[in-house]
């Protein structure tokens, strides 16, 4: 995170435009609100690991069990090293349109790959273009919410602290990666590359934020010195699907099988909706997927570990196959 945030410092000399935070949205807000989705975690964790019937003595006694000072400490710095990446992201990602963008190399690409069709086109065919609109519109915006939550959980409701680092690593990494592949390939994304792709989708809150974006875009490059200039639009990759990825490799890394599945449900929609709706071009699909590969090889060795703990479960089960296999070997004794 400090050699990141060091790139960060270097770009913003070289652009000459400081670090922003506009509304407090990529940084001051969110320490606020992680600060309140890891306390309600952690008292839900409390109640999964209290015997009922519940009472708050012991519900509280649990927490203090679990949470000493030490680990809040541990936790407080997980989360900050991921609050501080994210910030430094965004601020890497607005600098990013001063690049020249390359959408139409990434349009070929997807002709090169669907033998001469738009990839979006096929999807509105396949799929319509009203239903399933308004439905892949509400699960595209669902995101951000599942990120808001997904990285506090990583670390309250981890087993070990060594797992929660993990976690965090790997999401940090997904960011840092991410930005990497901006500045390799800038782009702003098929829904301005190729607009009349998307003129047959109804009207929805998805086109006033493209807009948005792209004014934004505007008004950086006309007035990059100006105290609200911040940008938001990048294409390649799609970090909709990297993140999502990574959420879904920390669902396997601490054994939740139904939320895995959930997860890659999860993706899989999330993949469909960002090339209909012209977010993303279909080649930075895999772009975000290797991203994520990427994370999670990077991200537990990064803290040193490379394998989850064993549930309880999972323990419980290995100790009794051994158990039974002593009783075999003494019983052919």
């Amino acid at each position: 995170m400090l050699v990141f945030a060091g790139i960060g410092v270097a770009r913003s000399v070289q652009v000459g435009i400081p670090f922003r935070d506009p509304g407090g949205d990529f940084l001051a807000r969110r320490i606020v609100i992680t600060a309140g989705v890891f306390a309600a975690l952690v008292v839900v964790d409390g109640l999964l690991r209290t015997p009922r019937p519940w009472t708050r003595t012991a519900v509280a006694a649990t927490i203090r069990t679990r949470w000493p000072a030490r680990r809040l400490a541990l936790a407080a710095s997980a989360l900050l090293a991921y609050l501080l990446t994210y910030f430094v992201y965004h601020n890497l990602k607005s600098w990013d349109v001063l690049n020249a963008p390359r959408d139409a190399m990434l349009l070929r690409w997807d002709r090169r790959l669907f033998a001469g069709h738009s990839p979006a086109i096929l999807l509105h065919e396949l799929l319509g273009t009203h239903v399933a609109a308004w439905v892949l519109m509400v699960w595209y915006e669902t995101f951000p919410s599942l990120v808001v939550v997904g990285f506090p959980a990583a670390v309250a409701l981890a087993r070990r602290t060594l797992d929660a680092y993990a976690g965090i690593a790997a999401l940090v990494w997904v960011w840092i990666l991410g930005t990497a592949t901006y500045y390799a390939i800038p782009s702003l994304g098929p829904f301005h590359e190729a607009p009349q792709e998307f003129a047959g989708l109804p009207h929805m809150p998805i086109q006033d934020t493209q807009a948005r974006y792209l004014a934004q875009r505007d008004h950086l490059l006309a007035h990059p010195h100006a105290a609200d200039a911040f940008a938001q639009v990048s294409a390649f990759a799609s970090l909709h699907v990297g993140v999502t990825a990574t959420l879904l490799g920390l669902a396997w890394w601490h054994c939740l099988r139904r939320t895995t599945i959930a997860l890659a449900v999860f993706l899989a929609g999330t993949m469909v909706a960002t090339v209909y709706l012209g977010w993303h071009f279909a080649v930075d699909i895999p772009a975000g997927l290797a991203i994520a590969a990427a994370a999670w090889w990077l991200g537990p060795r990064t803290v040193g570990v490379r394998r989850p703990a064993a549930t309880p479960a999972a323990q419980s089960s290995s100790s009794a196959a051994t158990t039974r296999f002593s009783r075999s070997l003494r019983r052919s004794a």
